[in-house]
């Protein structure tokens, strides 16, 4: 058994990609696209036709109705392949406004349900972990869309996300990695922080076994690898989505994968429950500088690059 076909024992598989040729190969359960992955995909010539056939067909329409029927093109191929769940994003310049947040994911969920996909049990709704991006997710919960709340950070997002019933949260831990090993310099210990006392894998550990022992629903799928020890580390988290790369490593390694996180091991903790209210959870947020930095950082990149897909798409139509 690889160590791909050992992790599918305890954790649900998911493939972080937006090109979908590849998911034959690794076959996951579900997939997540962001803003990033689509602009890298159309970028390949095996995919710059669906972004100008999309914007062709639709000619004349606003431009961000044009950007989420693209999105919604790239999740209904995958849908076509996996048998589970895709993640769709919202335009993560939306970050800061929860009406218009809510808006764009329902917009999204009607083009899904136009193509006749079944949204409610196979789409997900990605939305940044801000404060306004969190009572957005509520809000589309109650109306029956499922969420998965990204860029996510620390603690304090993820018990926000909890108190609103999000269905899922995806915790960023090779960008936490990558924040702490460039805060501490020359003096970072690669080694002394691999594995199980990697900073994105400890993140990722208090916030799972936090919703065992106290009952949460929502799902913990860690995000944002860099490398298999990460993911190693994570064995038995609800969900994790892995790059092609690295679901390739894993797959070509048959070295034992040992079971790291335990839901029955978890639920006998006793870490005091916590809540927030918008004061707090602000509050918290800034006290974490990791996770305000890279936050910020997230919404930036992911705004950026629908920028260059706009332009792509601007250049396709003329």
């Amino acid at each position: 058994m690889n160590q791909l076909d050992a992790l599918r024992q305890w954790t649900t598989v998911v493939a972080d990609t937006g090109d979908f040729k590849q998911l034959s190969v690794s076959k996951p359960q579900d997939a997540t696209t962001n803003p990033s992955l689509i602009l890298k995909a159309v970028q390949k010539p095996e995919y710059r036709p669906l972004l100008d056939e999309t914007v062709k067909k639709h000619a004349g329409k606003p431009l961000d109705e044009v950007i989420d029927r693209l999105l919604v093109r790239f999740g209904t191929e995958i849908l076509s392949i996996i048998p589970g769940r895709v993640s769709t994003e919202v335009d993560a310049r939306l970050s800061f406004d929860t009406a218009a947040t809510v808006a764009r994911g329902e917009r999204i969920v009607a083009l899904y349900k136009a193509e006749g996909i079944d949204a409610g049990k196979r789409v997900l709704i990605k939305v940044a972990s801000t404060w306004e991006g969190i009572e957005a997710a509520r809000q589309l919960e109650k109306k029956g869309i499922r969420t998965n709340l990204t860029l996510l950070f620390s603690f304090a997002q993820a018990v926000a996300c909890g108190a609103a019933g999000v269905q899922l949260i995806s915790p960023f831990v090779g960008r936490i990695y990558d924040w702490h090993k460039k805060s501490e310099g020359a003096k970072w210990d690669e080694a002394a922080n691999a594995g199980a006392n990697d900073p994105g894998v400890k993140s990722v550990r208090q916030i799972y076994e936090y919703y065992k022992q106290h009952g949460i629903k929502t799902e913990v799928m860690g995000a944002s690898f860099r490398n298999i020890g990460q993911i190693k580390a994570l064995a038995g988290c609800d969900l994790l989505t892995i790059s092609p790369e690295l679901l390739g490593e894993l797959a070509a390694s048959n070295e034992p994968l040992a079971h790291a996180l335990d839901a029955k091991a978890a639920a006998k903790g006793d870490a005091p429950e916590v809540s927030y209210d918008e004061a707090g959870f602000r509050f918290a947020l800034n006290e974490d500088a990791m996770a305000t930095e890279k936050l910020a950082e997230g919404i930036r990149a992911f705004a950026a690059d629908a920028v260059k897909l706009e332009k792509l798409m601007q250049e396709s139509g003329k």
